[in-house]
């Protein structure tokens, strides 16, 4: 095929590019501009998983090459999310000693934690005694955690999850505690019941232990919390 008579090209110039090829192109040349520039292994969000993507922690989005995170650097996002941090920083009175070139001020450096395992762990059924409420004890054992550190626990659906193939009957609840591993433990996709003394989570800073205890809404509850006018169901 003849790509010289291209409309807008030049004689013996080959024809003009497609728009996909262009922008190969400009992303191939940003890349290598900002790995000029930039030095992946001392941006404190950047984090190479097991599998072999880049993942970001500061938004926690997921790349497959090193291209892809350094153009997610520059959107509007990580920009907005380092903006948030900075703010964050700022208000707790917290100075930029430590930042690094091309962050913004404020935005303290963390460092990549090298982990030493996964912590213990022990799960345990349990039932309120009033509601008849089915639930979980969880006892997470953090001996050696850096100190000043208390672990933070958070649930994720199943969609959020790369390790798996989604399955929307299971959710998932994440424990992390620097330098420990990162875990997670599988339960059914039901609504748990965020009222007070229902769901909790506790570090005892004497023994290093970290209590979370969660319980699901009633069968009742789950159908019936949503419908305007009817009660929440028991307290």
């Amino acid at each position: 095929m003849d790509y010289q008579n291209r409309a807008g090209s030049k004689f013996g110039g080959g024809g003009v590019a497609s728009s996909s090829a262009t922008n190969a192109d400009r992303r191939e040349r940003l890349r290598k501009l900002a790995l000029e520039t930039i030095d992946l292994d001392k941006d404190p969000y950047f984090f190479k998983n097991h599998v072999g993507s880049f993942e970001c922690r500061l938004c926690l989005t997921v790349h497959q090459n090193d291209g892809s995170y350094l153009a997610h650097t520059q959107g509007r996002k990580h920009q907005t999310n380092l903006a948030r941090r900075a703010a964050k920083e700022q208000k707790e009175g917290k100075g930029a000693e430590g930042a690094m070139p091309g962050l913004l001020a404020g935005v303290q450096v963390r460092k990549n934690v090298i982990k030493i395992g996964r912590p213990g762990y022990r799960i345990t059924k349990i039932r309120d005694p009033m509601t008849r409420q089915n639930g979980l004890l969880f006892q997470f054992q953090f001996p050696e955690i850096t100190p000043g550190v208390v672990p933070r626990v958070r649930f994720m659906s199943a969609y959020e999850q790369k390790i798996e193939e989604p399955d929307s009957n299971f959710q998932y609840i994440i424990v992390a505690g620097e330098p420990y591993e990162t875990v997670a433990v599988k339960l059914q996709a039901r609504e748990v019941d965020r009222r007070d003394n229902k769901f909790w989570h506790w570090f005892d800073e004497d023994n290093k232990e970290f209590w979370v205890q969660l319980l699901f809404k009633t069968e009742r509850d789950e159908r019936y919390s949503a419908v305007p006018g009817l009660a929440p169901g028991r307290k």
